[in-house]
């Protein structure tokens, strides 16, 4: 009776194209059998974020810069000079003391 009968939606199923499945198979039971003959993961497998820690801002030159330089001046200095200088550009131009 496919007249009164609704459709089933189709199952997701995710196909990813940039990875080796085989690779991936043949790396976990590498990993479970080092676990069986009792011989822990190297360091170079382990994930250490020490390692990484600092390493982004040595391959940006801008952020480079912005370590170099140091602090700059903030927005709530910027605009109270900005204001001050306004107010003797007033007094400048009307004249008066």
């Amino acid at each position: 009776m496919g007249l009164f009968s609704t459709r089933q939606p189709r199952k997701f199923r995710r196909v990813s194209i940039y990875t080796d499945e085989r690779k991936e198979k043949l790396q976990k039971l590498v990993e479970q059998t080092m676990r069986e003959k009792g011989e822990a993961a190297s360091e170079d497998q382990t994930y250490q974020a020490d390692k990484f820690t600092g390493t982004f801002i040595n391959y940006t030159p801008r952020a480079q810069r912005y370590k170099e330089n140091g602090a700059r001046i903030g927005w709530p200095l910027a605009v109270i000079l900005i204001i001050v200088l306004l107010i003797i550009w007033k007094f400048i131009m009307t004249g008066t003391r």
